[in-house]
């Protein structure tokens, strides 16, 4: 995977040993990247590698006019298969979070999980990651390397609800913890806290059982607001944001991990009350 030069330093979640995780910063690959944004030439070139057309062969005067159609047909179902299972990764992380969410709901006075979203990787995105991190651009090589095509969000209201859900999920025996980043306990420069975690989940197909790479976000509502303000920063000026900007997003960051002690502190006061 590319170098983030804003990740924090390795730390550890349950005892799962640390691992990569990108961040927000774009890359540059032999020239292909720029201000973020893939080079469509380049883009071109990594579908053509995708498709496996070799247009040379497939356009010469003898070649079979219908071999073309059928190869565009044949890639066609390739990816909608390989977007699939990834699709069916967040089904199944979804399940298991849901069942969580419910239980506590059911049996608990509030449920640690507030809100829960789920995005899959398009193309164009794919595309670019492919060329950002220079990786090859085949199916498998893609399937093992690009590890956030799938991913889910889960938001808390206290930061030991983060810490707790990714607890609970690392402990059930088809979920395989790969990756940990804690940038709650050690923060990216700019202010961003989040625990980002790579697992990976058995999906059952007819015909076989696909090991999925699905990316775990969970951080507080505090947390998910100043990401939310930030990306919508980075959008508008096209990641060239005025250094005051910054500076306040620095500044925000600070207040809202100050909000989330605070809220910690209270909810403490709040059990200790109420405690027999």
């Amino acid at each position: 995977m590319d170098q983030d030069p804003t990740a924090a330093p390795d730390a550890r979640v349950d005892g799962h040993p640390p691992g990569r995780v990108d961040g927000h910063a774009p890359g540059r690959v032999d020239g292909h990247v720029r201000d973020g944004r893939a080079d469509t030439g380049a883009q071109t070139r990594v579908l053509t590698e995708l498709v496996h057309v070799r247009t040379g062969r497939l356009l010469r005067p003898d070649a079979d006019p219908d071999e073309l159609p059928r190869r565009i047909r044949a890639l066609q179902r390739e990816l909608t298969r390989f977007l699939m299972t990834y699709q069916f990764g967040i089904d199944e992380v979804l399940t298991k979070v849901n069942i969580l969410r419910e239980e506590f709901e059911q049996t608990h006075d509030h449920s640690p999980i507030e809100h829960v979203r789920s995005r899959l990787k398009s193309m164009d995105s794919l595309v670019q990651k492919v060329l950002r991190t220079a990786c090859e651009p085949t199916l498998p090589a893609i399937r093992e390397r690009i590890r956030d095509v799938a991913g889910v969000r889960i938001t808390t209201s206290f930061v030991s609800d983060a810490y707790w859900v990714v607890r609970m999920l690392s402990r059930q025996p088809d979920v395989d913890v790969v990756e940990v980043k804690d940038y709650i306990a050690h923060p990216k420069p700019n202010g961003y806290r989040s625990l980002h975690v790579i697992v990976r989940v058995p999906v059952f197909l007819s015909d076989r059982t696909e090991h999925v790479y699905v990316e775990l976000q969970v951080r507080t509502i505090a947390m998910d607001f100043w990401a939310s303000i930030e990306h919508q920063l980075y959008y508008k000026y096209d990641r060239e944001v005025p250094p005051h900007l910054l500076g306040e997003l620095e500044d925000a960051a600070r207040v809202a991990a100050d909000l989330d002690q605070r809220m910690g502190r209270l909810r403490d006061e709040l059990r200790s009350l109420s405690t027999p």
